[in-house]
């Protein structure tokens, strides 16, 4: 577990959002489309939730209502650096860190939830 708010703030996504994004639930098909579209670390904990990780400070602006952003004060469960392959139930990178500082655009983020919204419910994203 690792506190967020500094150097990262993470933006907790539901895995149905993120998979209707992808269109799809295979995870090397979510795996591409999330390394494609948010170019930066993400976090699966299984059958649940993905976490992106955004600079600090995004909790400050984040208006998007289908996602939580963790700030300052909150906690993380951080997979091992190895844990790059899906598993059933322990967290794992979807998107590994590849460097130091490199995050999640949060407006990038912001739109793949909204397309993933507007899949959900019929309306073309």
């Amino acid at each position: 577990m690792l506190r967020t708010g500094n150097p990262y703030d993470a933006v907790r996504m539901p895995l149905t959002l993120v998979h209707a994004a992808a269109d799809s639930s295979a995870p090397d098909v979510v795996v591409g489309m999330l390394a494609e579209i948010l170019d930066g670390p993400v976090i699966c904990h299984p059958g649940v939730w993905y976490y992106a990780l955004v600079p600090p400070g995004a909790c400050t602006t984040w208006r998007a209502a289908e996602a939580v952003v963790r700030g300052p004060g909150a906690w993380l469960g951080i997979p091992r650096p190895d844990r790059t392959e899906p598993t059933p139930v322990l967290p794992y990178w979807a998107v590994p860190v590849e460097q130091a500082g490199k995050l999640c655009d949060p407006a990038a983020v912001a739109e793949l939830l909204r397309v993933g919204r507007a899949r959900l419910e019929g309306v073309a994203p």
